[in-house]
């Protein structure tokens, strides 16, 4: 069964079981500062579990929660805080801590949405050169997570294309795939994280050089 209605629940509709707790409804803004919605969440979360007793749960975290920059943010405090309470409480789970989502729809802030919107509208924005980013396509979850439903570990996934793309190198493939030039202004500044991916992911992504991927994915969401 699947909890929520956004791009990861309808990305997962071809391997919906009823053995399964597919939970993706929930917080999607990382911005987001209201207690209430943090809370409905964790409750929703809590009746799912306690109605669909016996199944295994799969929860969809963020990959935010290695960000340093982040650690004290609200959104990334609320994903730990579920993610703690799956690992104390449950007998039977996965946890996928997801990089940044390309995909049809969903978040217009994703890094990729952002930035085919403002070449594709010839906005003007800045770039922060030291930045890197994780991405994966949406349908790359599904596909993932059906190689891994027979599965009896309870395990916590970092789940993405193992490679840190520069926003120079996103650039580059949407320009490339629009037809225009991106107006944006180079800025020294930006980090990023370091992720541990375990081999599953390596396989999974194993036949795909990291230039190939990101090509695909400008082709198919452009």
């Amino acid at each position: 069964m699947i909890i929520g209605n956004g791009l990861i629940a309808n990305s997962l509709r071809k391997i919906d079981s009823d053995k399964i707790l597919f939970f993706a409804s929930g917080v999607s803004n990382s911005l987001e500062i209201r207690n209430s919605e943090f809370e409905r969440e964790f409750s929703l979360l809590k009746e799912s579990i306690t109605n669909n007793s016996g199944v295994k749960v799969i929860y969809f975290s963020t990959l935010s929660i290695f960000d340093r920059s982040k650690k004290d943010s609200p959104y990334v405090i609320h994903k730990k805080n579920i993610e703690d309470y799956i690992t104390e409480n449950l007998e039977n789970y996965l946890i996928l801590r997801i990089g940044n989502i390309v995909g049809k729809g969903g978040n217009p802030n994703t890094l990729f949405n952002f930035l085919k919107s403002k070449i594709e509208n010839q906005s003007q924005f800045a770039v922060h050169t030291n930045a890197r980013r994780l991405l994966i396509d949406i349908d790359d979850i599904s596909k993932f997570l059906s190689l891994l439903l027979t599965y009896n570990q309870n395990q916590v996934i970092n789940c993405a294309y193992p490679y840190y793309y520069t926003p120079k190198e996103i650039i580059d493939v949407i320009q490339s795939e629009t037809k225009k030039i991106a107006n944006y202004d180079e800025i020294d500044e930006g980090d990023f994280y370091r992720v541990h991916f375990n081999n599953e992911i390596e396989r999974f992504f194993s036949e795909t050089n990291p230039t190939e991927y990101l090509e695909f994915l400008a082709k198919k969401y452009i």
